[in-house]
């Protein structure tokens, strides 16, 4: 009998050790695990990607927080200037004097992260006879500068050889805190500007609505807003080519008016990104992050695109 009451006692004792052990090693992962509110502010364009990546990150670690905010690409390099926000997503570079203040406040340079590839589709509605526009017509179309070559400007549908339209082209377009309307401006209006009668929209998905309920309309958009109640025109060289904005060519960069996606870090030299932050990028720049990117309507990095990303990155490191 007493060598039984001894035999229960070190069961006991040893599964109190072992209770003890795995709380312990409990405690060890959830010290490790990620946890905290991550303030992300900039780009419209990229909402979308933002708030499905916000979903992914808080199923993989239930102790982060997303807060994004969406005025606009030019918002980013403010707010990361100002430091209320250490990410910001942006559909246009960093342009040299945003740079500028962000050097001239924190003493380096914020980290450039390429996330994902899109491009701005020249749209026309669905039963438009158009099919394709020179980049120069398209600078007469947009612009009052035609700083891209054209002699004359173009107001009127019969002036475009297969429009098979008549009356004035209707133009709509992004409003300037977007980074389309900047991009564009600079790509397709060769850095020009833009006509005063453009009608500025806050997002792509109203110009896709108002070229849709309008024949006589014209406007650009990302890829993610196209809907089959608009027609993507092709870009033609001066040999005649034609590029259309689809997956491959905005991926190699063929389409003219293909554009990188960015995510801006402030991340001090020498040393590398941790907690939430180095969770949410860890991410996007992940099979699973990616996929994303397509399934909402973008383009996924090259391979050996995204591999270069997390290598200067180092997340396929272990932090300190």
């Amino acid at each position: 009998m007493v060598f039984l009451r001894e035999a229960l006692g070190q069961a006991r004792l040893r599964v109190a050790g072992l209770a003890a052990l795995l709380a312990l090693v409990s405690l060890t992962v959830q010290a490790d695990e990620p946890v905290g509110t991550l303030g992300i502010v900039g780009s419209d364009t990229m909402a979308g990607l933002m708030l499905r990546w916000g979903e992914q990150l808080g199923e993989r670690h239930p102790g982060i927080r997303l807060q994004l905010q969406t005025s606009g690409s030019s918002s980013a390099p403010p707010a990361l200037v100002a430091g209320t926000t250490r990410l910001g997503p942006m559909s246009r570079p960093m342009s040299e004097e945003e740079r500028r203040a962000f050097e001239q406040r924190h003493g380096y340079a914020p980290v450039e992260v390429e996330v994902a590839r899109d491009a701005l589709a020249i749209i026309v509605h669905r039963h438009h006879a158009l099919e394709a526009l020179r980049l120069e017509q398209v600078d007469a179309i947009f612009s009052r500068t035609r700083h891209c070559g054209a002699e004359n400007a173009l107001a009127r549908w019969e002036q475009l050889a297969g429009a098979g339209l008549t009356g004035r082209i209707e133009l709509h377009g992004r409003n300037p805190a977007s980074g389309s309307y900047e991009l564009f401006r600079q790509r397709a209006l060769c850095g020009g500007d833009y006509l005063s009668r453009l009608n500025e929209h806050p997002g792509s998905a109203a110009i896709v609505a108002a070229v849709t309920e309008s024949r006589e309309a014209i406007g650009y958009a990302g890829l993610n807003h196209l809907n089959p109640g608009v027609k993507p025109l092709a870009l033609e060289d001066a040999e005649g080519n034609r590029v259309l904005p689809g997956a491959e060519q905005v991926r190699q960069g063929a389409y003219p008016l293909s554009r990188a996606l960015f995510l801006y870090a402030n991340l001090p030299p020498g040393q590398v990104l941790s907690g939430p932050e180095r969770a949410l990028l860890e991410l996007i720049l992940s099979p699973e992050g990616q996929r994303t990117v397509g399934e909402l309507g973008f383009v996924a990095l090259a391979e050996a695109d995204l591999a270069f990303q997390r290598e200067r990155l180092g997340l396929d490191v272990s932090p300190p």
